[in-house]
C-alpha cells in the first residue's frame, strides 16, 4: 500500500464529525478492532482475542469480523489454542458483564445481545430505496443473511483459502478415504474428520489485512440497515482495499 494513501485517511470531514463531534462510541470499537487486528499481524493471538472481546463489548458491529478473524485462527493456530483463545474472549463478555448477569441476567442477555433488532427504515442509508414494508420484513433480513454467508462461503473458499486447495485442507481438516469402521451415517461422517495440526498456515501480514478487512466490508455490505456513523466501520479499509484490486494506480 502507497504511504500517500494513508493521508487520505486525514482528509474526510465526516469521519472527523463522528469522531470529535459526535462522540459515537462507534470509534471506539473500531479503535479496539484495529488494536485486535494489530495485534494479530503479530502472531499474538491471546492478546488479539481479549482485544476482540473487550471492542465487541463496546458495540456489536466488531463481530463482522468474526467469521474471518475464526478462519485465520483456524489456519494458524492449533485446536487447543483456538478453544483456548475463544475462552478468553467468553470470559471477557462474562467478566464485563457480571454485575448486570448478577441483577438482571435475563434482561441482559437478551437485550445485550439482540440479533433480531429492526431499525428504523427513516434512518437507514444503504437500503433507504427499499420501500419500508419489505425493509422490516422477516424475509428480508433472512435474505440479506443468506447473501452474507454465501459471500463469505465463497470468498474463502476462492480468495481466501486458494493457495491451500480449500477451505478445509487450510484449516487441518484432512479426509481419511480408507475403510471405515463405524456402520451409521453419522458415526461415518465425524469418523472421516478430523484435525491435522501438523499443517498449520504460516500467515503473511498482507494475509490477514485482506482476509479481515474483506470480511468486514462483506458485513457491511449485507448489513439491513447502514446509519451514518457506520461509515467509520470501514472507512480506514478502503485505501487497502482499494489497492489489493487490479484497478492501476496513479502514483
Amino acid at each position: 500500500l502507497p504511504w500517500w494513501a494513508l493521508f487520505l485517511l486525514c482528509l474526510s470531514k465526516r469521519v472527523h464529525s463522528i469522531f470529535i463531534l459526535r462522540l459515537f462510541n462507534d470509534c471506539v470499537a473500531v479503535t479496539l478492532a484495529h488494536s485486535a487486528i494489530a495485534l494479530l499481524l503479530y502472531k499474538r493471538w491471546y492478546l488479539c482475542l481479549i482485544m476482540f472481546s473487550v471492542a465487541v463489548s463496546v458495540k456489536m458491529n466488531v463481530l463482522l469480523y468474526a467469521p474471518a478473524l475464526l478462519l485465520l485462527m483456524l489456519k494458524g493456530m492449533r485446536s487447543k489454542g483456538v478453544m483456548l483463545a475463544l475462552f478468553f474472549a467468553a470470559s471477557i463478555q462474562a467478566l464485563l458483564g457480571f454485575p448486570f448477569l448478577v441483577a438482571y441476567p435475563v434482561e441482559y442477555i437478551s437485550r445485550s445481545f439482540n440479533l433480531g433488532r429492526v431499525f428504523i427504515h427513516f434512518w437507514s442509508v444503504n437500503f433507504k430505496f427499499v420501500p419500508e414494508s419489505i425493509f422490516v420484513s422477516k424475509v428480508f433480513s433472512i435474505a440479506l443473511l443468506v447473501v452474507h454467508l454465501l459471500l463469505l462461503f465463497l470468498f474463502a473458499k476462492c480468495k481466501w483459502c486458494r493457495h491451500e486447495g480449500g477451505i478445509l485442507p487450510a484449516i487441518g481438516l484432512q479426509c481419511d478415504v480408507g475403510e471405515c469402521k463405524y456402520t451409521t451415517f453419522l458415526h461415518k461422517l465425524f469418523a472421516k474428520v478430523q484435525f491435522d495440526n501438523s499443517r498449520l498456515c504460516n500467515l503473511e501480514a498482507e494475509h490477514i489485512t485482506t482476509v479481515m478487512f474483506t470480511g468486514n466490508f462483506i458485513g457491511i455490505i449485507c448489513a439491513r440497515s447502514l446509519h451514518y456513523q457506520f461509515y467509520s466501520w470501514y472507512f480506514y479499509s478502503l485505501p487497502f482495499l482499494l489497492w489489493k484490486t487490479p484497478f492501476p494506480t496513479p502514483l
